[in-house]
């Protein structure tokens, strides 16, 4: 992003060089805030309602006041998109309490600090989409809401930077034994041509992606089942995917080094993907 494109502040469009935000705002001081993460086709937001959906109840979940009803939200959007010569872009949405005295409980009678951005959405490496990545297994040791987008995501930052370390694109996680998510994706397993997924609950961010995977299972006829998964199972698993909003679906071909099936991306993560591609180009 250059220092001329364009982001929202409270109210306001200027440039991002020009964005000022205060020191005791809370979403800096206490990561207090909440955040939701756009992919746009065609200058046009991808499974939106989803993901306003999604922002008001995290909003909701921390007891945020949503700056915006749903048609402000989506000409921000809409604005912010227009704004930019990018037919595919992803906009980045971030929303904290506000501005008040550094004290642990909520403040009173303070106005939410909005923030607002898009880039260029990045290509899928065909290289990715080919041979599928590589993953690590960590032990999943964030905090017991993953279910809010929060912009406390110092975990999931660790996490990924693991990954990273182990040459690798992302981790698959565990706690108390059973499969969780990745540091900024959901995992899917494949058995025997069934996509099976953990349940939709605290320890998870139910990704937009996670609705859309269930409805393309069903449209191509692939059974689909959510209930919790054993690391073991995942260890054994023919398939194993990630999706996210910016890598959409991409197969996980070796996890800790080893082999995930054959080694390649297999015939369930082909049909999703090729499902995935007429979803986008339909929408």
């Amino acid at each position: 992003m250059t220092e001329d494109a364009i982001v929202h502040l409270n109210g306001e469009f200027m440039p991002i060089g020009e964005a000022r935000v205060p020191v005791l705002d809370r979403g800096f001081i206490f990561g207090d805030g909440v955040y939701e993460v756009v992919p746009v086709y065609g200058r046009k937001p991808f499974r939106w309602a989803q993901h306003h959906a999604r922002l008001v109840r995290s909003l909701g979940e921390l007891r945020i006041d949503n700056p915006h009803d749903a048609q402000g939200w989506r000409g921000l959007v809409d604005e912010l998109i227009s704004r930019h010569p990018w037919n595919d872009q992803f906009v980045y949405l971030q929303v904290t309490r506000g501005v008040a005295k550094r004290d642990h409980a909520f403040p009173k009678g303070i106005t939410p600090t909005v923030f607002a951005m898009t880039s260029p959405l990045p290509t899928v490496p065909a290289a990715q989409l080919e041979h599928g990545v590589a993953a690590i297994s960590l032990p999943d040791q964030r905090w017991l809401r993953c279910d809010i987008k929060s912009v406390s995501l110092l975990g999931n930052v660790l996490a990924r930077q693991s990954a990273v370390d182990a040459g690798a694109v992302e981790c698959v996680m565990f706690r108390d034994g059973f499969l969780t998510e990745g540091s900024s994706s959901n995992i899917w397993m494949v058995k025997a041509g069934r996509v099976i997924a953990p349940p939709r609950d605290n320890r998870i961010l139910e990704g937009i992606r996670y609705g859309l995977i269930q409805e393309l299972c069903e449209t191509q006829g692939l059974p689909f089942e959510i209930r919790p998964v054993t690391q073991a199972e995942v260890e054994a698993a023919d398939e194993l995917m990630l999706s996210s909003a910016t890598k959409e679906v991409l197969a996980i071909s070796s996890l800790d080094g080893r082999p995930v099936g054959s080694g390649a991306p297999g015939p369930v993560f082909r049909k999703l993907h090729a499902a995935y591609q007429q979803a986008k180009a339909a929408a």
